[in-house]
């Protein structure tokens, strides 16, 4: 099923908790970085696929979606739409229940082979700031801490 609504999001991030990060990056300020820590740290098991690397945030590298030893729930895809197809077949062959496809990656031709093969599929959607705003973790990227405000401040004093 394609999953583009509310009900239908928060459904996938309650139900589904192994995330394997397809193109996750070693590099601390990528997108993938920080979306994998964040998932990370609000209890979800995180694999990182990543043939260049060994380990991604302390965990085991592994080259592709095949190569992974245990259970996938989501399939979580940082590359570019081109990329997505052979993906989609992978993370059907390996029994995961979700394909999901980063912001700006959109291949609907993906999408239908996977929602045929019985995938919830989202698309052009980063699971990090979906997970913050529908489960209340907005404030952990620096966002309602105080320090961004409508408040005025004081006007400086007259010289």
């Amino acid at each position: 099923m394609i999953v583009d609504d509310i009900a239908g999001l928060r459904r996938v991030l309650l139900d589904n908790r192994v995330i394997a990060v397809v193109g996750l990056s070693a590099n601390w300020n990528r997108p993938s970085f920080f979306a994998a820590k964040y998932m990370l740290e609000h209890g979800y098991t995180i694999i990182p696929v990543n043939p260049g690397q060994s380990k991604i945030l302390g965990l085991k590298c592994y080259p592709s979606l095949t190569a992974i030893p245990g259970k996938v729930d989501i399939v979580d895809c940082f590359r570019k739409p081109a990329d997505i197809s052979p993906l989609a077949d992978e993370a059907i062959a390996i029994g995961a229940k979700v394909l999901w496809l980063q912001l700006g990656v959109i291949n609907q031709e993906a999408a239908q082979r996977a929602d045929a093969a019985g995938l919830d599929v989202v698309m052009d959607r980063c699971v990090k700031i979906e997970h913050a705003r529908l489960f209340g973790g907005l404030h952990w990227a620096g966002v309602n801490t105080g320090i961004v405000s409508a408040k005025r401040m004081p006007a400086p004093p007259l010289v």
